[in-house]
């Protein structure tokens, strides 16, 4: 009996999950990201649009893409992001950040911390 019921939940799980996670998206034309010099205290914002790249200390941050859910620009931001350290021709970090999520996909650098604060629009 109780497997029969931890069945009919997984499979509950399974045919909700999937309607929940295409939740309807708009781009935005650029996003509004934070860094964080671990080492000096030092926090910026940086405002970049997409497909451009912008400079926060020794790193250079690349935007991709920013969406946000449909009808809602103050909702969930997330973002495409390439992130390497000037002068070094290996990637950092290259992946989708989440607004709400930070920890989710994190770059992982000694000295700095980048996040997604909100997509913006023109």
């Amino acid at each position: 009996m109780i497997r029969a019921v931890m069945q009919a939940v997984a499979l509950a799980a399974i045919t909700v999950a999937p309607a929940a996670a295409q939740e309807a998206t708009s781009e935005g034309s650029g996003a509004v990201l934070r860094g964080l010099d671990k080492l000096t205290g030092r926090s910026a914002d940086i405002e970049l649009r997409t497909g451009e790249t912008g400079q926060f200390g020794r790193i250079e941050v690349s935007l991709g893409d920013c969406r946000f859910p449909e009808g809602n620009p103050a909702g969930d931001a997330f973002a495409f992001l390439s992130i390497r350290e000037a002068g070094k021709s290996d990637l950092a970090f290259r992946g989708w950040m989440i607004a709400s999520s930070p920890a989710l996909n994190a770059m992982d650098n000694q000295r700095y911390d980048v996040w997604v604060l909100r997509c913006t629009n023109s």
